[in-house]
């Protein structure tokens, strides 16, 4: 049977989880995950429902079944399919640590997301992207010519319904337009020195100073540059005897790591924006394999 998970942000009040849990159960679907949280600053209730229809029910009579329940408590709710994988655009420039492992992951199945395409400012990558049967795009970016790649982007991102863009390194910076049309939808990586350690060579700037803990963030991307809502971070310990290419390489597998669970929770529909934050709610115990799987 397919698992369906239903996703609610509202105001918080008394009587979401019943009406939610009541709906399901008149409709024969069986709860098998659920988690929740109130945010008692902001006022704001997330859930996320892991439910399977014992009766057959599509998605669409789910849906439309459940639009009384949103209305009355004001909900922004979503019903998505586990058998619907998410189209992912993947866009990187030069260093290729989270593109390949990406596409490792992908290729195994640990990452369960259709990837529509690659798209890069260089050539560097064309041949290891369509050794894996997937389309390469190029779009060389200039100074003079950034408001033309970026409409070749969304051209593409229109042809491919692409629903997830990641920035697997991708060394440029998108427009403000672009991040509002895809609010939500933009995920980026970088080294956790920010704003300590800006510009070129961020870790040999951070050898010279001794620094002892090199760490990664994966974030929504916004207008703000590199200050959107945090999805993951990790951080990894090094010592006074590790070289500067010492730090490059933790710095590379740390990156890799924490992007690659971003993506994880996102294409579960495991986070919700909440301001400036995140709700990211865990795999539940044991769930970790099926949601691997898609």
């Amino acid at each position: 049977m397919t698992t369906y998970v239903l996703t609610v942000t509202c105001k918080s009040t008394r009587g979401i989880v019943a009406a939610i849990s009541g709906y399901l159960a008149d409709k024969g679907c069986n709860i098998v995950d659920s988690s929740q949280f109130d945010d008692l600053q902001t006022g704001m209730f997330f859930m996320r429902v892991s439910f399977i229809s014992e009766q057959g029910e599509s998605r669409e009579a789910i849906t439309e079944g459940f639009a009384p329940v949103a209305e009355k408590f004001g909900m922004d709710a979503k019903i998505e399919s586990s058998a619907e994988r998410m189209k992912v655009l993947l866009m990187v420039s030069r260093f290729g640590h989270c593109l390949n492992d990406l596409l490792y992951r992908w290729k195994i199945g640990a990452l369960p997301i259709d990837i529509v395409g690659v798209v890069s400012n260089h050539f560097d990558y064309q041949k290891v992207v369509v050794n894996h049967d997937i389309p390469f795009h190029h779009i060389k970016v200039t100074k003079d010519n950034k408001p033309k790649a970026e409409a070749q982007l969304l051209d593409l991102v229109e042809q491919t319904g692409t629903e997830l863009i990641v920035l697997a390194r991708y060394m440029q910076v998108l427009s403000d337009e672009l991040c509002q049309k895809m609010s939500g939808k933009i995920i980026n990586i970088h080294h956790s020195f920010l704003p300590s350690f800006k510009g070129a060579n961020p870790y040999k700037q951070a050898y010279e100073r001794g620094v002892k803990l090199i760490g990664a963030t994966a974030h929504y991307v916004t207008a703000d540059l590199d200050e959107g809502p945090i999805i993951e971070q990790e951080t990894v310990r090094i010592t006074h005897a590790q070289s500067a290419d010492d730090y490059v390489s933790l710095g590379r597998d740390v990156e890799s790591q924490v992007l690659a669970r971003a993506i994880h929770a996102h294409i579960h529909h495991r986070t919700f924006i909440n301001g400036n934050r995140t709700v990211v709610f865990p795999p539940s115990p044991g769930s970790y394999a099926s949601e691997r799987m898609g």
